[in-house]
């Protein structure tokens, strides 16, 4: 990575931007820590300029410590939004570089930590973010749970139970706490995946969500359009985040992590976020039950 990522307007060479594999293998612990990673992903902390196109708008992020929540909180910032944080307990850590660099672009940062399978918890995070930000604008629902097995007869039903719950069921509860809250032109965010058109076999019921949450967010858009409510799903593909090495990816996996795609290597966060910022802006107000793929090339 040179400094020349310090400018993200620079005009280069996409294969040639980030670092490429091979990586080293470096396990961690679920849901693991963006700040052990090597190299560190960038989640645009220092090359991400905004220009007000949030000003005043009030955002809810699921999975914001670390990846490609971080990366659209950091955004969504620098952008003139205010922001309230969810991620899990152990997530801590990175979770408080997120609300300094949020602060730092003089917005609020409010920190919710609490586990997401949890329905009860859900309603509360709305409930908590409405209260403290004064109302709710944008609703990104980010966070997912991710783990790799070879055979189905290595996933366990309380595996599969959790991916469901944390990655659709805990969307279903918040966005049907949030709705009550948001006005017209009020925007969801959902992320759905390649997995969703192009699934891996060693990721079958992170898949299987994944599909599940771009057919949700098509059929909720359909419902909320006479309420003046856009909502949208962004797919990414192979992204440099902290899912990767906790588990979500074998190791050898993680050290070819990218190279399968057109550009040769996997996304960093700070590349994604720009989609998320354009559909919560004005920008995108014609744009609703659209499925919008970040892939480095790779066609869904």
């Amino acid at each position: 990575m040179t400094d020349s990522v310090n400018n993200q307007y620079e005009m280069r060479d996409p294969r040639e931007q980030y670092p490429k594999p091979p990586f080293p293998e470096q396990p961690q612990s679920a849901p693991g820590l963006a700040q052990e990673m090597v190299p560190r992903p960038d989640h645009g902390e220092t090359s991400y300029q905004g220009f007000g196109r949030l000003k005043g708008r009030k955002a809810l992020i699921t999975g914001a410590d670390s990846g490609i929540g971080r990366a659209v909180a950091i955004a969504y910032a620098r952008e003139g939004a205010d922001v309230v944080l969810n991620y899990l307990p152990s997530e801590e850590a990175d979770a408080q570089q997120v609300v300094a660099l949020i602060e730092e672009a003089g917005q609020r940062a409010i920190a919710i930590p609490g586990d997401l399978k949890d329905e009860a918890f859900c309603q509360q995070l709305v409930e908590q973010a409405v209260e403290k930000l004064g109302g709710l604008d944008i609703l990104v629902s980010n966070a997912g749970r991710q783990t790799f097995q070879t055979s189905i007869a290595d996933i366990t039903t309380a595996q599969f139970d959790e991916t469901f719950k944390a990655n659709v069921y805990a969307l279903f509860w918040i966005t049907k706490a949030a709705v009550p809250h948001m006005k017209p032109g009020s925007t969801i965010i959902t992320t759905s995946s390649i997995n969703a058109r192009q699934p891996s076999e060693t990721l079958l019921d992170y898949a299987t969500t994944k599909a599940a949450i771009a057919a949700y967010t098509q059929a909720l858009s359909g419902q909320l359009a006479e309420k003046g409510i856009r909502a949208n799903t962004v797919a990414p593909g192979p992204f440099w985040t902290a899912l990767q090495p906790s588990g979500g990816q074998s190791q050898e996996k993680v050290k070819e992590f990218g190279s399968d795609v057109p550009l040769g290597r996997p996304g960093q966060p700070a590349e994604i976020a720009p989609i998320y910022v354009l559909l919560a802006s004005q920008e995108s107000s014609f744009m609703t039950g659209g499925i919008y793929p970040v892939t480095g090339g790779e066609l869904m």
